[in-house]
């Protein structure tokens, strides 16, 4: 049995309550809702811990501070609740009670039999202090609660009520029901796993004074932008149903049933349903996932040394082997101490270490395995000083723990020419002594290399990642200037240097023949070689236009600074997010402002750059031989790389359209389009249908999809509920995304928006001293997190830059599985 005295966490009273009855006069009687703090009482109640049993019941409590005839709402909820508990299979059925006494939270015999409670109340102040008391020895005791709608206004001056419901009605909500779309981001909870992603229904929509979110386990939303939420909104993240344990027990609440029809839905009905299994305990649930708390941060690299890279380099990319190590590479800036050569006379000009680091969560340690000499170490400056080449990307080989092969993405500096400012970029193959952490340098095989003009910087790509056939993608830059077409589409096809653009990404990124600004696709095989799987965008053989226009390696085009991609192992979806141009605000003669994106990849496409960005939105061809005057806009539909620099072919696939852009003014900004489907491009027309997002200074940094595996036992991994959610993220971390969000893979593929998002600013922790500049971020093989900070400079290292990983440390779902009702599930 559960022995409870009266709590200490009594009711607070607020000040206009104490200041009415001043104002009433001191002879007056007190307000009825104002009663004091009572004595505490003589006696204690003795709750059976967990209440109820196998004999599973409910107790629905339908008390109200107004007087007057019964609700036809309380009326409605009652039926409904009274018609799940007979229906389903017999193992999940229960018997319903329903009452406005009060009465029964004071006696102890009949309360311990409910294996859970639920407020149907109108709101008010519902229960005296002792009542209240024994609600909370039922809670303590292990009891379940299911709160509905205006449950949230009851008992309005209590501090461990408003816990218990978790979030209080702000002060002014929408008075009628509206139609809205609620977005039900919990696809494993039973309340919500039966229920469509995008719910469409009406109800009244509460407001709330105070954002649950990270305190609760929200496991749907309503989305504001599908009805007038008035002048309490909460914005992107309105939690309408959430879940959390409390004080030893289990509690739900639903801001819907605001209506008596929506009793009468069959998936209303299905969402209490699934809210009565768990707070009954006929099923467990998680609800802590998302509870912000229940995550751990640690930084597990210690700063280099002075004067050393010892412990990280400049931060430009992880992955994780099975055993548990991390592998981090440094794209070639050394810490500020060391001298940077940026004039083109000199041998030495750009030379960096690209270092490879390992991490042994073993033994904590950090071991610097290797380092390349690349070109990449050129320092900050304008677009014709910097450079962000170096050692750009790593992977391991899917058969690593057997053959320790180390795949790197780089620009070596022997290979430079520095007459003519071009490099080569390479992807070859290491072996790593696993024994010892270190690289063998003269171990390397190259794959594959291809041309890069050097002459201008930047956006050089780099990310990797292998699919389930063994086939490695491989994401390019398009390492041209948008300085030159004042930050719109990189198509000014004049500045040269020694015949070679650097602004012009019709060059690169928009032709079919050249492997910049692409994702590649090969499949390399043990000699050192590849293969070309079926399925690119080009085989290399096509006879169009002459023939011998297009490279087989290429998967997808139109992209601009690919820097992280991914591959979800269970699809073979490709993730993948890449860095837009540099326009702050849409232009009606060029086109967007600069969109940096993120999209689904399900098959070989066209994303568009340097012609079109964001959801098919075109910029504008430029005339020569002056190219600060413009000519058509380009048809995104049939584009034609019509560019003088352009060597492969003219008439291009069509532009597949993404799934997230954003800009400075918000998250996939769209304008009124004209009958040739061209935005206008009006800033104060636009719509912005991604709220949760936005731009400024932005560096799309894309993360994985999450993939749960239940036979891990690392106590350490993130839970269920994250399981087939796509990270995304910015390397910023103000507006910026940082964020897990729910694609719908019907239409994903082409372009479809999210369409849900959970923040994870507070999880993976933003500021000075959490993760401020996001490089990289993968899940490992214990289902932790690790990232990448790059630091608080730019071209270097520095004390902040690190590796930081991320554990969950909530627990397993509830309740325990030998407090279930039944037995086990």
């Amino acid at each position: 049995m559960h022995l409870r005295g009266l709590s200490t966490k009594r009711r607070t009273w607020v000040a206009g309550v104490a200041a009415g009855v001043v104002a009433a006069g001191l002879m007056s009687a007190p307000a009825a809702t104002a009663r004091p703090a009572p004595d505490p009482p003589l006696t204690t109640m003795s709750i059976k811990s967990p209440p109820g049993g196998a004999n599973v019941r409910v107790l629905i409590f339908h008390g109200s501070a107004a007087a007057g005839e019964e609700s036809p709402l309380v009326n409605a909820g009652i039926e409904a609740i009274e018609k799940i508990g007979l229906s389903g299979p017999a193992e999940q059925r229960f018997a319903v009670t329903a009452t406005k006494d009060a009465s029964v939270f004071t006696d102890e015999t009949r309360l311990s039999r409910f294996n859970a409670v639920v407020f149907l109340t109108g709101g008010g102040d519902v229960l005296d202090p002792e009542q209240e008391a024994g609600l909370e020895a039922y809670m303590e005791a292990g009891g379940g609660f299911v709160g509905v709608h205006d449950a949230a206004r009851a008992e309005p001056y209590s501090d461990w009520f408003t816990g218990l419901i978790g979030a209080r009605p702000a002060s002014a909500s929408p008075a009628s029901a509206q139609r809205a779309v609620v977005e039900v981001g919990d696809r494993r909870h039973p309340a919500t796993k039966e229920l469509p992603l995008q719910w469409k229904r009406p109800d009244k929509w509460l407001n709330w004074a105070k954002n649950p979110s990270g305190e609760v386990h929200t496991v749907a939303r309503v989305r504001e932008s599908s009805y007038r939420p008035g002048a309490g909104a909460n914005g992107w993240d309105h939690p309408v149903s959430w879940c959390r344990d409390y004080d030893g027990g289990r509690s739900f609440y639903t801001g819907m049933g605001g209506t008596v029809s929506s009793y009468d839905e069959t998936d209303f009905r299905s969402h209490l349903r699934g809210a009565l299994l768990w707070t009954t305990r006929l099923v467990q649930a998680d609800c802590k996932a998302t509870i912000t708390g229940n995550y751990k941060a640690e930084r597990l690299t210690r700063p280099n040394q002075p004067g050393q890279n010892d412990q990280i380099g400049e931060p430009h990319g992880l992955v994780t082997a099975p055993d548990g190590r991390v592998l981090y590479i440094g794209r070639g800036g050394a810490d500020s101490s060391q001298p940077v050569v940026t004039d083109w006379n000199d041998p030495n000009v750009g030379k960096g270490k690209g270092e490879i680091h390992v991490y042994d969560p073993k033994t904590k340690q950090v071991t610097l395995a290797g380092a390349l000499t690349v070109f990449g170490n050129k320092g900050g400056g304008d677009e014709l000083t910097k450079v962000e080449e170096g050692l750009l990307g790593i992977e391991l080989d899917p058969r690593f723990e057997d053959n320790g092969w180390v795949y790197l993405h780089y620009t070596p500096h022997s290979r430079i020419d520095r007459d003519k400012r071009m490099a080569e970029r390479r992807v070859s193959r290491f072996t790593l002594d696993r024994a010892t952490n270190k690289l063998d340098l003269g171990s390397e095989k190259v794959l594959l290399k291809w041309p890069v003009q050097i002459h201008s910087c930047c956006h050089a790509g780099g990310g990797m990642a292998w699919d389930s056939k063994g086939n490695l993608y491989i994401a390019t830059g398009d390492n041209n200037s948008s300085g030159f077409s004042g930050g719109y589409s990189g198509n000014n096809p004049e500045p040269n240097y020694k015949g070679v653009s650097f602004a012009d990404a019709r060059r690169t990124a928009g032709n079919t023949n050249n492997l910049n600004g692409k994702i590649l696709r090969i499949h390399p095989e043990p000699d050192g070689t590849y293969t070309l799987p079926e399925g690119n965008l080009f085989t290399g053989e096509e006879s169009a236009e002459g023939g011998g226009k297009t490279r087989g390696e290429i998967y997808v085009m139109g992209v601009r600074n690919p820097a992280r991609i991914s591959v979800d192992k269970q699809t073979d979806v490709l993730y993948a997010g890449w860095v837009g141009p540099d326009a702050g605000a849409p232009s009606t003669t060029w086109g967007p402002a600069k969109y940096d994106t993120f999209a689904v990849i399900t098959k070989a496409s066209n994303r568009g750059w340097p012609y079109c960005m964001g959801n098919k939105q075109p910029y504008r061809d430029r005339n020569l031989p002056d190219p600060s005057k413009p000519l058509g806009w380009y048809d995104c539909d049939h584009p034609k790389n019509e560019s003088p620099n352009n060597d492969g072919l003219v008439n291009l696939p069509p532009v597949t359209g993404n799934n997230i852009w954003y800009s400075p003014q918000g998250g996939a900004p769209d304008f009124p389009r004209d009958a040739n489907g061209v935005p206008s491009y009006k800033q104060e027309e636009a719509t912005y249908a991604l709220p949760w997002l936005k731009g400024g200074g932005q560096a799309a940094m894309n993360g994985p999809v999450y993939r749960y595996d239940a036979e891990n036992t690392s106590a350490a991994k993130w839970p269920a509920y994250w399981d087939g959610k796509w990270f995304v993220g910015d390397f910023y971390d103000a507006d910026q995304p940082r964020n897990a969000v729910l694609t719908d893979p019907k239409n994903h593929g082409d372009g479809g928006l999210p369409v849900h998002s959970e923040s994870l600013k507070k999880i993976v922790p933003i500021g000075n001293d959490g993760i401020k500049n996001l490089m990289d971020w993968k899940f490992g093989p214990d289902g932790a997190l690790y990232v990448l900070d790059y630091g608080r400079g730019f071209f270097t290292s520095d004390a902040k830059s690190a590796l930081w990983r991320v554990t969950y440390t909530g627990g397993g779902p509830t309740p325990a599985a030998g407090q279930l009702a039944r037995g086990t599930q």
